[in-house]
């Protein structure tokens, strides 16, 4: 695995991509159903999901909180589906059970008695980011004590985030549900997934300190808001492999 090439002016550049390759578009069912999911568990009030990452400097908003959390959902959906479709490993399907703070699922997903994470990313995304508050020395993700043996990257199109900013709607606690609702669902949702990594691999990664520091710079322009480890898209192994590992 490569690590990010790194400059004095602590700034960091990505040197192992993989383009975005779009699987066939979500089903309406499906943005319905996590539509609705994202939105009881944030403007809704129904559930709740932290408002800062571990170690980070940023409380974020309703309306961020939502688009991160649509955006995981959608890819949980991605990986179910594509795994079965391909006929690589049967996975449950989704959970859209609605959780309150500080209660955690055991893992995305299980099977074979191993456990899946599912991390996501926007579509121009290359970077597994790991909060290293979050980890320790053997790949144990401390807040629910669990090694996950897979750990998949998904991304994401559109921007969600960018689509929301554009109606001001990023960055407030409150909204019309509709307005979002229609806002969401003007869109066309796709997803890629560039790989996955072992629990091996995660575990190197956390040995030899790939780590983006806090308030460092990614590819120059965007400010780390918490350190992380990471892992490069270019670096991770073909999903069609998965089934190879299990």
């Amino acid at each position: 695995m490569e690590k990010l090439k790194n400059t004095e002016e602590n700034k960091y550049f990505i040197t192992s991509k993989k383009d975005f390759s779009p699987l066939p578009p979500f089903s309406k069912e499906i943005i319905n159903a996590v539509f609705d999911f994202a939105y009881d568990m944030t403007f809704g009030k129904e559930g709740e999901h932290r408002n800062h990452r571990s170690g980070g400097q940023h409380k974020r908003r309703n309306g961020e909180i939502f688009i991160n959390t649509f955006q995981g959902k959608l890819s949980e959906f991605g990986v179910y589906y594509y795994l079965k479709k391909n006929n690589i490993i049967d996975l449950g399907r989704p959970d859209l059970e609605k959780w309150e703070l500080g209660k955690w699922d055991e893992a995305d997903f299980i099977c074979n008695d191993k456990k899946f994470s599912i991390k996501s990313t926007k579509f121009y995304g290359n970077l597994i980011l790991l909060e290293t508050k979050d980890w320790n020395s053997e790949g144990f993700y401390l807040p629910n004590n669990t090694q996950y043996d897979i750990t998949i990257l998904i991304r994401v199109k559109p921007d969600g985030e960018k689509l929301l900013k554009s109606q001001r709607l990023l960055f407030t606690d409150e909204c019309l549900k509709e307005q979002l609702e229609s806002l969401i669902k003007s869109e066309k949702w796709q997803c890629d997934i560039p790989g996955f990594v072992t629990l091996d691999m995660l575990q190197q990664v956390v040995r030899e300190e790939f780590i983006l520091p806090q308030n460092s710079y990614l590819n120059g322009t965007t400010k780390m808001d918490a350190e992380n480890y990471y892992i490069q898209a270019g670096d991770l192994i073909n999903i069609e492999e998965l089934k190879n590992v299990l």
